[in-house]
């Protein structure tokens, strides 16, 4: 389980707004998302190896980098990739970097993930705003982590309001927004068929390997989450096809110009 103290927090905050820059929207990428920061006005890059508290990366599709800038009106930092609970088995592997960002005043979270559909009606190549998600892993970022205000209240761990404003951004672009519940197993593994058909009476209409964590500590530290999944395949055995992460990533790059404009639409229409 990571251990931050609060001076490594500070330090790397201290890192962060040296740039500059004042950033209240971070914007974390998964698999697929990455193009977006060819759309930063004004870019500056960061490496997570030269922050303290970010943790290394070396999944592909991943930088492992920040990218201070602009969308649209808003100063933003965009990350460029996450460590997962599966590389390592430390659910908090993204503590330090979103402790720091909540230490420079970010006030909003938007997280990006590839995910497997579970609905036949959202299929590979369209886009879920989360609702609500099942931590199936039942692992948590706050282990550790003393006092009364580790009892973080999850009622709404993806803000309405923030929904809201991305629906309505979504339906000026004219693209089809889903909006569902994303269950997160620990992977690295694909699901079976027999876990996907238990997902489904779960009430799940996504499956992935991320974003729970980062969710969880976001609303610890105070912050507002908004989380999109970029559907890459459908859940095994919902159709006939062989999973792997070469699958995810080609369908991801396919859907990315489409993922973009929604992401950039998005956050630049957020009011905060």
């Amino acid at each position: 389980m990571t251990r931050l103290s609060i001076e490594q927090v500070d330090r790397c905050a201290a890192q962060l707004l040296a740039s500059g820059r004042r950033p209240r929207i971070a914007v974390l990428l998964g698999s697929g998302w990455s193009p977006i920061v060819q759309r930063v006005a004004d870019p500056l890059r960061l490496p997570y190896a030269s922050l303290p508290g970010f943790p290394a990366v070396d999944l592909a599709g991943h930088a492992g980098e920040v990218v201070m800038g602009r969308l649209g009106e808003h100063e933003v930092a965009v990350l460029c990739g996450r460590r997962h609970a599966y590389e390592g088995g430390d659910a908090a592997a993204m503590k330090g970097a979103i402790a720091a960002l909540a230490a420079c005043g970010v006030e909003v979270l938007v997280q990006t993930n590839a995910a497997g559909s579970l609905d036949a009606s959202m299929r590979p190549g369209e886009f879920m705003m989360l609702a609500d998600h099942i931590n199936l892993v039942q692992q948590s970022p706050l282990l550790g982590e003393t006092g009364s205000q580790r009892f973080v209240d999850m009622r709404h761990a993806y803000d309405p309001s923030l929904r809201a404003q991305a629906r309505t951004a979504a339906a000026r672009l004219g693209i089809p927004l889903h909006e569902g519940i994303y269950a997160w197993v620990l992977g690295p593994q694909f699901e079976t068929p027999a876990e996907i058909r238990m997902l489904q009476r779960l009430g799940a209409q996504a499956v992935g390997m991320s974003t729970v964590p980062e969710t969880i500590l976001a609303r610890h530290a105070g912050l507002r989450v908004l989380a999109f999944s970029m559907f890459t395949n459908m859940g095994c055995g919902l159709q006939d096809e062989t999973l792997s992460h070469a699958h995810t990533l080609g369908v991801a790059q396919a859907a990315a110009p489409l993922a973009a404009d929604l992401l950039e639409t998005a956050v630049a229409s957020l009011e905060l």
